[in-house]
């Protein structure tokens, strides 16, 4: 088949798949499905696998626990049809001398005319019966006869993501030519980078360890160097070992995580040639009777993030800086002596949370705190009027939102949620930014908000640890603080996984707790109940309320009036109601030391990390707290999930195996679009080769003819 002539102007890497021999317009259509549009992109198209075809295991000592390569002869095949001919199955068998392999599709009939009695066929797979050997919709790839088989046949071949009609081995013939023509064109991105990534020692920062720390870290010590670009590429598709493979994925990583580095660090340095600092470091006349009269000592922990803050308060350019906190590390008060700061230098301040309960606790917090100091505060969240239409109805709108009737100006402090984003939100002289639970809120949510002044500071708070490879990319062009220290004076928090069998043990051991005089929260993962087995808040109330009785129950959902929320949370701070029955919508912002119980049914509904926080709930007082987690999981590694929480309360090594767990994509939810997709890095394990890639792009000119596909991951 001819290609297409290319066009002389364009670089050979970035022309169109259609200019490759054997590439017509059908071909082109199916390689653009799976978003391969230019001769870079086919070379960048990550195999799914490579399957060991020098060693084929015999169909014989397959298993149903470890997915397997086989080879083997079709004996026999065809379709069954039933339900008057609504249902079929195309069933093949397979023979290597060694035993017989039943493979099955269901309600795929048009698979027979790809294969053919005497066919020789690969096969991958676990079984799904013994009696007779099956492998239900396994991978099968028909061995041709022909030129082409070396590239096919007795290596490790590349397995690709496909789309409907492209072959496997068609694909995999492609990327072999394709690399042929074009590997003496691949370059590194940007000049003399080969060098320093083919170095044995690479360069990590002091904050990453040793060099030596850095080998070591990789799994079987693959980084002594890696290889040039183009090397990777040829071994990314045709490696001679597994090894080979693993450094060319490494490799091809860095070059992403370099352009992601770069592009934060030329942020940053853009940002501040343009941005200069408010003066908003105070002068304490009002953070000294403050912290005299909280009743406590900052920790130490606590002391130092603040020294890190008024310096960035007080240095040339805007603060950019996230606070990391462990539930019940004391973010609040921190946060709340750099409003005062900001205050005592005469600008305002914007506090966002997530939901109106964490934005009601920290108004009633910061009226509370503030309000002796003479320092008012207002709160704006959907559910309430606007600053500007109280201050317009008179005097009692003002009491209302904490100011004096003579005060004409705005309050200093402004409380509220995501209404703070709406257009109807216009501070006065914006000097400061904070952000409670940033995790919660998207990067153009963040933006929107410090939008509102000229170049405030800002300040972004999360109860929930990133895990430290998020911390690099996601954050990268964000200081981070670390409150690693827990306030003395709080009660030891116990975590136990319980199967739903136990239920009946554990409401008694709730009642006790409650004939203790202490309160509970009950957790369920819907509101309404909804296909399958898991429990809702709605229909599982009154079970809880016969269980506990005769302490009061109350209920709290999303769905509830804000009135009626506020109204709830009210009485269970009082202690009128003695049990919260609720969704995870408690998991940030409620703070009553007098609940030491945390129950959660169907707890493998959640998100370590989001467990964690719920878990935070409780342990706030004196008293001992009891976490009991709840599940019906017959799957062995989600209750092996559960029971890291079981083993540590650290919540940095929760985030790191929630991390490994999920995934980080699982773990940011969509909200999060400030992170790139990443071809070849993997968040889960790539920390050293991302601390690697900081120094790298510091060490890099700033000048270079990048390759888009290092640039900008897909």
């Amino acid at each position: 088949m001819t290609a297409r002539p290319p066009s002389p102007d364009v670089p050979p890497l970035a022309r169109p798949v259609g200019t490759l021999w054997g590439v017509g317009p059908e071909r082109a259509a199916q390689l653009a499905r799976l978003d391969l549009r230019t001769t870079e992109d086919l070379l960048l198209h990550r195999p799914r696998r490579h399957e060991d075809r020098r060693h084929a295991r015999p169909i014989a000592k397959l298993s149903a626990t470890e997915a397997a390569t086989a080879r083997g002869s079709v004996v026999a095949m065809g379709v069954n049809r039933y339900r008057k001919g609504a249902k079929s199955v195309f069933e093949l068998i397979l023979d290597d001398g060694t035993a017989r392999l039943h493979c099955r599709w269901w309600n795929l009939p048009f698979l027979e005319k790809y294969f053919a009695v005497g066919d020789d066929v690969f096969v991958f797979g676990r079984l799904s019966g013994l009696k007779p050997r099956t492998m239900d919709h396994p991978e099968t790839e028909v061995v041709e006869t022909g030129e082409e088989n070396f590239i096919h046949l007795n290596r490790l071949a590349p397995v690709y993501p496909l789309t409907e009609g492209l072959p496997q081995r068609w694909l995999r013939a492609l990327v072999w030519r394709t690399l042929e023509r074009f590997e003496s064109q691949i370059v590194a991105p940007w000049p003399d980078l080969e060098s320093k990534v083919q170095s044995p020692k690479p360069t990590v920062s002091p904050a990453a360890g040793t060099a030596s720390e850095a080998h070591r870290s990789l799994d079987s010590g693959l980084w002594t160097a890696l290889p040039s670009r183009a090397h990777a590429i040829r071994q990314l598709h045709f490696p001679e070992t597994r090894e080979d493979a693993e450094r060319a994925r490494q490799r091809l990583a860095l070059d992403e995580f370099i352009a992601l580095e770069r592009d934060i660090q030329s942020r940053r340095r853009r940002f501040e040639a343009k941005a200069r600092g408010w003066p908003c470091g105070g002068d304490n006349r009002c953070i000294k009777p403050f912290l005299a009269r909280l009743g406590f000592t900052l920790t130490a922990a606590q002391t130092r993030v603040l020294r890190e803050i008024r310096r960035d308060l007080n240095g040339p350019h805007p603060m950019r800086r996230l606070l990391q906190g462990d539930v019940g590390s004391g973010k609040t008060v921190v946060a709340a002596c750099a409003a005062l700061m900001a205050v005592e230098s005469g600008f305002t301040v914007a506090l966002m949370a997530p939901t109106e309960i964490l934005a009601g606790q920290h108004f009633a917090n910061f009226t509370r705190w503030f309000g002796p100091l003479g320092v008012a505060v207002e709160l704006q969240t959907g559910s309430h009027k606007t600053a500007v239409e109280r201050r317009a109805s008179g005097a009692g709108g003002q009491a209302a939102l904490g100011l004096s009737a003579a005060s004409p100006r705005p309050a200093p402090l402004v409380i509220g949620t995501h209404a703070l984003i709406q257009s109807g939100f216009e501070p006065e002289n914006l000097g400061l930014v904070i952000i409670d639970e940033q995790h919660k809120f998207g990067v153009a949510q963040r933006e929107q908000l410090v939008r509102k002044g000229r170049y405030p500071h800002l300040l972004v708070m999360t109860a929930t640890p990133i895990p430290r490879t998020l911390g690099l990319t996601l954050y990268g062009d964000l200081d981070l603080s670390v409150i690693d220290e827990l306030p003395a004076g709080r009660g030891r928090v116990r975590t136990f996984v319980r199967a739903a069998d136990k239920l009946p043990r554990v409401w008694a051991f709730i009642h006790g707790r409650l004939d203790e005089g202490r309160q509970a929260y009950v957790v369920y993962p819907r509101i309404e109940e909804t296909a399958g087995d898991l429990k809702a808040v709605t229909t599982e109330f009154e079970t809880v309320t016969a269980a506990l009785a005769p302490y009061r129950a109350g209920l709290l959902h999303g769905r509830l009036a804000s009135r009626q929320k506020e109204e709830i949370m009210a009485a269970f701070r009082a202690n009128a109601v003695q049990v919260l029955v609720a969704t995870s919508l408690v998991e940030v912002g409620v703070d009553v030391a007098n609940a030491t119980v945390m129950l959660i049914e169907n707890a493998e509904q959640f998100g370590l990390a989001q467990l964690h926080q719920l878990r935070g709930r409780i342990g706030r007082g004196a008293h001992e707290s009891y976490c009991i987690l709840i599940s019906a999981a017959s799957n062995a590694e989600a209750r092996e999930r559960l029971r890291v929480l079981e083993e540590t309360s650290d919540g940095f090594r929760i985030a790191e195996a929630d991390l490994k767990l999920r995934g980080p994509g699982e773990l940011l939810g969509q909200q999060q679009s400030g992170l790139p997709r990443f071809r070849f890095g993997d968040l889960r394990q790539d920390l050293e080769l991302i601390r690697w890639a900081r120094e790298l792009a510091r060490q890099l000119p700033e000048s270079g003819a990048a390759l888009d596909a290092a640039r900008s991951p897909a």
